[in-house]
């Protein structure tokens, strides 16, 4: 049976949040505001930026960014602005840069590492200094080969910092010296919240019935656990056996021995979660990413992709592509469970939602949403135009104490 992992408290928030929070269109800009362009989110691969010039684009919350590899080998980001008009000065989602980036509108011109290059028809322009004109700079960090931006200094440490309690165990797959399987990216519009995307997500207690494949192959002994504030984690360890399902069995046995992993990390499907929307997981044949990007209140991006070991064997990509199949039966299963979840609030008969012990892990994530945005605590929504008010009446309250 699945198992939370952790100590549970004995008196605990079962509620969930109320139903309002999935449709508000005030929340949801005071959400991209306040989550998504003051923490960290997942931008891209050091594979993605190899070689100099080569770029890929972050978009998020009305926020555009870019990372790039400069001419000197090091990798950078920047607002995805040109220092005249504000045109994007890269217009693809991947690209590269030969020796400078060029805004498509008027042609100002950047070195790889941001400083201004050139501006066209120059003598039309008084004396600017080219020190003070270059692009503007995103805050980066690179952790074991995934680069991560943020947008506004915000309430999130470093991403070091953040990710310091799983960085022993997530070292040894090697996920810096990986790649990019190009038979798996994926991007898909959902018509949700962003919130039931991450609901379905934060726990495991619907593993044994919605996820046939998955409790096929570790529903016997998964574990949900809530490390910190910003960061969760779960592990499912392979049952016993072989399998019944086609793939489940197939994948056990073409799945080679790694060495280079730890004997507990052999046979087991891990995943870890860093707030607000980003999701890796491990798995001995490879590791995958997911992320939900919000677009409108009830309409969420949701992209992913697989990294893979370079020169991996045919056994291992076999192995990997069954994981994979796997993988996106059960995410096909996640979000129609997720429409499920929003059909259900809108319909006069919800009255809310209880927790098991079980969605703990839920309960934590919503805790953390409800302290960053106390609002999210109001049974009812807010007067028009007021939400940000009550927002902010509800923070100092929490600060005094009251």
């Amino acid at each position: 049976m699945a198992d939370s992992g952790f100590s549970i408290p004995a008196d605990w928030n079962r509620k969930g949040l109320p139903g309002w929070t999935y449709f508000s269109e005030e929340l949801f800009e005071l959400e991209r505001d306040e989550l998504f362009r003051k923490h960290w989110q997942y931008a891209c691969h050091v594979s993605e930026v190899a070689e100099p010039g080569q770029y890929v684009a972050l978009n998020v919350a009305d926020e555009r960014g870019f990372v790039i590899r400069g001419a000197d080998g090091v990798i950078r980001a920047f607002h995805n602005l040109c220092r005249h008009r504000g045109s994007r000065i890269v217009t693809e989602e991947k690209g590269v840069c030969q020796s400078a980036i060029i805004c498509p509108f008027h042609g100002w011109s950047y070195n790889l590492d941001g400083s201004l290059r050139g501006i066209a028809r120059s003598d039309a322009f008084p004396e600017l200094k080219r020190e003070e004109w270059g692009l503007k700079p995103l805050e980066m960090e690179i952790w074991q080969g995934l680069v991560f931006c943020r947008f506004i200094p915000g309430p999130q440490p470093a991403l070091a910092d953040i990710l310091r309690p799983v960085s022993e165990e997530v070292k040894p797959y090697r996920i810096d010296g990986m790649q990019i399987a190009e038979e798996f990216p994926h991007e898909e519009h959902l018509p949700v919240n962003w919130k039931c995307v991450r609901d379905v997500d934060n726990e495991g207690y619907h593993v044994r019935q919605a996820h046939p494949g998955l409790h096929d192959l570790y529903g016997g002994d998964y574990r949900d656990e809530t490390i910190t504030e910003w960061i969760s984690r779960s592990e499912g360890r392979f049952n016993p056996g072989k399998g019944n399902l086609w793939s489940v069995r197939h994948y056990r046995e073409h799945l080679p021995n790694p060495a280079h992993l730890p004997e507990r990390s052999r046979n087991a499907w891990i995943y870890i979660g860093v707030f607000p929307n980003f999701v890796l997981g491990l798995y001995p044949d490879s590791a995958i990413y997911y992320q939900e990007i919000p677009l409108a209140p009830e309409r969420t991006l949701q992209r992913g992709a697989t990294f893979k070991y370079k020169n991996e064997s045919r056994e291992l990509k076999a192995a990997r592509y069954l994981s994979g199949r796997i993988d996106r039966i059960a995410s096909n299963e996640d979000r129609l469970l997720a429409v499920w979840s929003v059909e259900a609030i809108k319909s006069s008969a919800y009255s809310g939602v209880v927790f098991s012990d079980l969605e703990y892990g839920l309960a934590a994530y919503h805790d953390q949403l409800r302290k960053l945005l106390p609002v999210l605590a109001n049974a009812g929504e807010p007067p028009r135009g007021r939400l940000r008010e009550f927002n902010d009446a509800m923070k100092e309250a929490n600060v005094r104490g009251e």
